[in-house]
């Protein structure tokens, strides 16, 4: 039975566990993904590479939704069906990412400014027509010692706020994914306390538009280390950290928090969400929406070739346990192995 009402979508997407497939690189990252395994970028190969996902074993297990490219919503699978049928079939939700990138914010600013609202109702009301059930849109905040500046995330949080009304108005739950970027030399404190800032104004701005928060899920990134900051933060302290800024910004109806992964490693973003799992004390759903972390092992494995489909996703489906177990708090290193 397929959900009809955004609160409904929202919270199927994350019950029991299961989280999200982002399976929406641009053409170009994708390109950038298969030329790391020797393999052309064409349009059958990026069609068998994420048709192996849809059908892996764990879809129906441990995916409630998958976040496509335009592309890949209108694919056929090798069978004549729809790929965004293959999803449903395993009893997940085909959404849809539908920012357009970004741009500078200002001429010769190190700022972005994400773009696509132009358009973006007559999109949505043709994404809904192909069976969409839920959206995307990305922010992106860099952090340095003067970074990011208030007009980059009022702007950021705004144009969120702003795509997730027309996405509620044309059917699709939104998710808002305000990345504070992990890039950079500053500290935990640093992110965390640019996260929170972000977050709170990105509510805010919500709450004036009258966003449904109910029918709506929140991806950001985790409270971590900048990637050349000397100390990385521990397992638990980046659990700690994330938990005390989601507790101080994040509304209790809000029904799911799919974090990022941001360039973590396999294995750091199932430790990191299992880790707040254990921790509990919230009202939302914690769980994932990976990308390179659900998908890198099985991209691996699968390295173009026909023999090893099976193998990959198997791959793919031991990562998408893994992560359920981490959205239980019932994950342990020794299953690993």
């Amino acid at each position: 039975m397929i959900p009809k009402t955004l609160e409904e979508i929202a919270s199927y997407i994350v019950r029991d566990g299961k989280g999200i497939l982002a399976a929406d690189e641009s053409t170009g990252t994708i390109e950038k993904r298969f030329r790391s395994i020797n393999v052309e970028s064409t349009e059958d190969n990026r069609r068998k590479y994420r048709e192996m996902l849809f059908r892996s074993p764990a879809m129906a297990e441990a995916i409630g939704g998958v976040i496509l490219f335009d592309e890949t919503l209108r694919q056929k699978a090798s069978d004549g069906n729809y790929l965004r049928d293959v999803i449903l079939d395993h009893g997940s939700l085909p959404g849809i990412k539908v920012d357009q990138g970004v741009k500078e914010l200002e001429s010769g600013s190190d700022e972005k400014i994400t773009t696509g609202l132009d358009g973006l109702h007559e999109r949505c009301q043709e994404y809904d027509k192909l069976g969409a059930k839920f959206t995307k849109w990305r922010a992106v905040i860099h952090v340095s010692d003067d970074l990011p500046s208030d007009k980059c995330i009022r702007e950021n949080m705004n144009a969120l706020a702003e795509y997730a009304l027309i996405a509620q108005q044309n059917n699709m739950v939104p998710i808002v994914e305000p990345e504070v970027i992990m890039d950079g030399s500053h500290s935990v404190e640093r992110c965390h306390e640019v996260t929170n800032q972000a977050l709170l104004i990105l509510f805010e701005m919500l709450d004036k538009k009258k966003v449904n928060i109910k029918g709506t899920l929140l991806k950001p990134n985790m409270v971590v280390s900048g990637t050349e900051n000397s100390y990385q933060a521990t397992i638990q302290e980046v659990a700690n950290k994330t938990i005390q800024c989601l507790k101080s910004s994040v509304p209790d109806e809000l029904p799911g928090i799919v974090f990022l992964s941001g360039g973590q490693s396999d294995l750091d973003a199932t430790a990191h969400l299992d880790a707040m799992n254990k921790i509990g004390g919230f009202k939302w759903k914690l769980s994932f929406s990976y990308g390179r972390a659900l998908q890198q092992a099985a991209l691996k494995t699968w390295a173009g070739n026909d023999s090893k489909l099976e193998a990959a996703q198997m791959a793919f489906s031991h990562r998408a346990i893994m992560n359920m177990k981490a959205a239980e708090g019932q994950w342990d290193k020794s299953l690993e192995n």
